[in-house]
C-alpha cells in the first residue's frame, strides 16, 4: 500500500514532536508567528532559499537526507556570509499528494541533523500539498551585533581576494549526474553534504578582516561579480591560485572550470585589506588567496602564461538564456 504523506495538521504535530527548542525562541510551533528572542545589540538578519524538485534537487539522484541537509545550507550559509549567528530556522514544505511519508520523515531527518550540529531550533513554518512536484523554502533568522554585518558593497581598491576551501566538488558532482553516473556521497561531499563556514564568518567579522564577503552558491565567477557590483570596483583572479577539490575514488582535481564557474559549493568569498594578516586556515578551514581588487570595474582572469581575459559571470542565473 502506498504510505501518501499524514493529513496536514498530523504531519506539522510529527514535525513539531521532532523539534529541538531553544532558550532563543520563545514560542515556536503552535502558534501564528513564533516569538523569537534577539541578543542584546544586535540587528536581525533574515534570509530566504527555495529547494525546487527539478532545479536544486533530484529524487532519483538525492537521498531525502542529503536534500533536507542541504535545504538547510542554503539558509545558514548565507548567515555565515554576513558574519552572523542563526537563530532559528523556518521551514515551508509544499509536497505532493502521492509523496511517501517515509520521503518526508528522512528529509526531515537530514535537516534536523544539520540544525542540530549548529544550535539551530525549527520555529515554525508551513505545509502545503502541492500540484507536482516538491518545493522547501527555507527560512532562517540570524543575529549579528548592530553594525557589524559583513556586506557585499565593502571591497576597495588594493583588498587582497580570498576564498574558503576548494572550489568546483558541487559541479563536478553535477557532471557525473548529467554523463549518466552516480557519484558517492563520501567522494563529492561538498555537493552531497555543504558545511556552512559559520565559524569562519564569525572570526573574520570579529576580528575584523573581511571588508565584503558572499558565499559561492552560484559560482566564483558569478558570486565574485555581485561583490565587484555592489562595491562598485574590479578585480584580477590568478587562475592558478584557485583552489580546486580533489573528488572521486583517485581524489583528482575537478576541471577548473568547474572551480571557476561551478556553484554549490557553499564556499565563502571575501576581501581584506593587504594590510590584515589572513591566516592560512580559520576553524580548521583553509584560506587561499586568489586575487586582488582594483579600481578599474574589470573583473579579470590571470593564466599560468600571465595573459589575461575578461571574467565573465558563467555560474548559475535563474531565467538567463542558455546557449545551444
Amino acid at each position: 500500500m502506498f504510505a501518501v504523506p499524514l493529513a496536514e495538521k498530523a504531519l506539522i504535530s510529527r514535525i513539531r514532536a521532532t523539534s529541538r527548542t531553544s532558550t532563543a525562541v520563545r514560542t515556536g510551533i503552535g502558534d501564528d508567528c513564533a516569538v523569537v528572542r534577539i541578543p542584546v545589540g544586535h540587528e536581525a538578519l533574515v534570509t530566504t532559499d527555495f529547494s525546487l524538485e527539478g532545479v536544486h534537487f533530484r529524487r532519483e539522484w538525492h537521498s531525502p537526507e542529503v536534500v533536507g541537509h542541504r535545504c538547510l545550507s542554503r539558509g545558514l550559509s548565507d548567515i555565515a556570509a554576513m558574519g552572523g549567528e542563526p537563530v532559528a530556522a523556518f521551514l515551508s514544505l509544499a509536497i505532493p499528494r502521492r509523496l511517501p511519508q517515509t520521503w518526508i520523515d528522512r528529509f526531515m531527518d537530514g535537516l534536523l541533523a544539520l540544525a542540530k550540529q549548529f544550535h539551530v531550533p525549527l520555529a515554525g513554518g508551513d505545509t502545503a500539498q502541492s500540484p507536482d512536484g516538491i518545493l522547501a523554502d527555507i527560512v532562517v533568522l540570524g543575529s549579528v551585533p548592530i553594525g557589524g554585518a559583513i556586506l557585499r558593497s565593502g571591497a576597495r581598491p588594493g583588498d587582497l581576494i580570498y576564498v574558503t576551501g576548494e572550489l568546483g566538488g558541487g559541479a563536478a558532482a553535477l557532471d557525473r549526474f548529467f554523463a549518466g553516473k552516480r557519484p558517492k556521497p563520501e567522494q563529492y561531499p561538498r555537493h552531497f553534504h555543504p558545511v556552512p563556514r559559520i565559524a569562519v564568518g564569525r572570526f573574520l567579522r570579529e576580528h575584523h578582516l573581511a571588508t565584503a564577503m558572499i558565499d559561492l552558491s552560484d559560482g566564483l565567477s558569478t558570486d565574485l561579480g555581485h561583490i565587484c557590483d555592489e562595491s562598485r570596483v574590479g578585480a584580477e583572479i590568478l587562475a592558478d591560485a584557485v583552489p580546486r577539490a580533489r573528488v572521486g575514488p583517485r581524489e583528482e582535481a575537478v576541471d577548473l572550470k568547474d572551480a571557476l564557474h561551478g556553484g554549490d559549493d557553499y564556499e565563502l568569498l571575501f576581501t581584506a585589506s593587504a594590510r590584515e594578516v589572513v591566516p592560512s586556515r580559520i576553524a580548521s578551514v583553509p584560506i587561499t588567496r586568489i586575487g586582488r581588487v582594483t579600481r578599474n570595474n574589470k573583473i579579470e582572469l590571470i593564466k599560468e602564461d600571465r595573459a589575461r581575459s575578461a571574467f565573465k559571470p558563467e555560474g548559475w542565473e535563474h531565467f538567463r538564456a542558455r546557449s545551444s
